[in-house]
């Protein structure tokens, strides 16, 4: 009998190379075996659609989709090979590639910058082809258990993750969706936009009580949820495998603008047409989120009186802070447990550098709010003793870009209490060092947790100016 003799090892590597080169040749199914006219994002629900079928970043050119790993982990990108790292868009490469997308300057010189291509600006929305929300659905992670370097950058000293890195990558992200909702299929790679876009407002992040793990990487999904003439209303989320299966752990609502570069007047974005009840659903949210911000920027205290339930309450919080034995509106106590809120109050001063500029020069608004949340935290901390937890951050509007050069004043306060819980406000202003003349730029609201039995010292207004200050916090604790 003739036994079979095994092959040469020279033999074996060529028929090795040739199988491995056979299967680079084939490439991915095309789109139609995958179902790729049909499938839709289903606008990040709980459902694991985005996880059997992944959109890969537009190369400017095409959407191409790819099957992933079947168990739908992500950590480390997949949990079942490393070898599908490429596949991932890490949100380090998202800036890189927005930063040929726009044309931004490598090395910064003291001057605007300009998008190319102004003469491919459509002058009307009717001329732009008509998206869907799958259009701009994408995907990056956050590589902290697969990166050493990257979870050093993001890692707080409670082994956790700092939450002000968190936004700067969610500003990031959202940009990213908003020029892959703006860019034409038709466009080559090296194609630079003709528009610049800009994040206008920070409507809503709402936070899950479980905290986010610094040895497990983070998945960032999102796509456009509304589009108006100018303005694109982006819906995010952030996903974290969590003993075998994917746990959600913010979601978040940005609303972005398009602005022409040159005139820095509003230029037009691609329409949106919502495909099926659940789009249709998200479609007619982000228009209702826009009619209530228009009715809260009409009924804001600045413009306004308060209500007669407002009103009652402030009465109420002064007359608990008379002295009851002086019979008299001038002399005021402090109730136990509870704070001035003129006493609460925390500034720091930041020099804005070339190293914070966005792609357009300004100072990149992700930055501003890792500064302001980092000292609303610390404000947090030092008032109730203890521990602050993150639970939302709520309506954080760019009111003017902050220029390179810049000397930033933030000022934080306590503005209201309630529970274990106690809203902060951060106001930003930009200083000229020649008049000392201010502007200005931002009011950030966030609202933290204590997660303990004990309330927090309940905060109390003195004046007037507190009083509206209290019930602006009031407000945005309760939306």
């Amino acid at each position: 009998m003739m036994l079979l003799q095994p092959p040469p090892p020279l033999l074996l590597f060529f028929l090795l190379l040739h199988l491995r080169l056979h299967l680079l040749l084939l490439g991915p199914p095309p789109i139609s075996h995958l179902g790729g006219n049909t499938r839709t994002p289903e606008l990040i629900k709980h459902s694991h659609v985005e996880h059997s079928y992944r959109i890969l970043p537009r190369t400017v050119q095409s959407v191409q989709l790819l099957k992933i790993c079947p168990h739908q982990h992500v950590s480390a990108v997949c949990l079942c090979s490393s070898s599908h790292q490429q596949d991932y868009l890490t949100i380090k490469q998202a800036r890189k590639m927005l930063q040929k997308l726009v044309g931004a300057q490598k090395i910064w010189k003291p001057q605007q910058i300009e998008a190319a291509g102004q003469q491919q600006m459509s002058l009307s929305q009717d001329d732009l082809p008509v998206r869907t929300m799958k259009d701009s659905y994408q995907e990056a992670v956050i590589p902290l258990g697969s990166n050493p370097d990257t979870r050093e950058k993001y890692v707080n000293f409670y082994d956790g993750i700092r939450f002000g890195r968190i936004l700067e990558d969610l500003d990031t992200f959202a940009v990213w969706i908003s020029y892959t909702h703006t860019t034409h299929d038709d466009e080559t790679s090296d194609h630079k936009s003709p528009i610049a876009i800009v994040t206008a407002l920070v409507d809503r992040i709402e936070l899950e009580e479980h905290p986010i793990r610094a040895d497990k990487d983070i998945l960032m999904s999102g796509h456009v949820t509304w589009a108006g003439s100018s303005s694109l209303e982006v819906t995010m989320k952030l996903k974290q495998e969590y003993e075998g299966s994917m746990r959600q752990l913010l979601e978040a609502r940005f609303v972005m603008v398009s602005r022409n570069p040159v005139t820095k007047k509003s230029a037009p974005v691609n329409k949106l047409q919502p495909v099926g009840p659940e789009e249709e659903k998200l479609f007619q949210l982000g228009k209702s989120n826009k009619v209530k911000r228009q009715l809260e920027g009409e009924r804001t205290l600045l413009k306004t009186a308060p209500s007669e339930e407002e009103r009652e309450l402030i009465h109420n919080l002064f007359l608990q802070t008379l002295d009851s034995s002086a019979s008299s509106f001038r002399v005021r106590v402090k109730p136990d447990n509870s704070e001035w809120m003129e006493k609460t109050l925390l500034k720091n001063l930041t020099i804005c550098f070339p190293e914070q500029r966005n792609l357009y020069n300004k100072i990149f608004g992700g930055f501003l709010m890792r500064k302001a949340f980092e000292l609303a935290w610390t404000n947090a901390a030092m008032y109730c003793k203890t521990r602050p937890y993150v639970k939302a951050v709520d309506d954080i509007l760019f009111m003017k870009p902050v220029e390179v050069g810049s000397v930033l004043f933030l000022s934080s306060q306590v503005v209201y209490t309630s529970g274990s819980m106690l809203q902060m406000k951060v106001h930003a202003e930009v200083v000229n060092v020649v008049d000392c003349t201010r502007a200005t730029t931002n009011n950030f609201y966030f609202t933290f947790d204590t997660r303990q039995d004990q309330d927090v010292p309940a905060v109390l207004p003195r004046s007037y100016a507190e009083s509206m200050l209290y019930l602006d916090g009031k407000r945005h604790f309760g939306s």
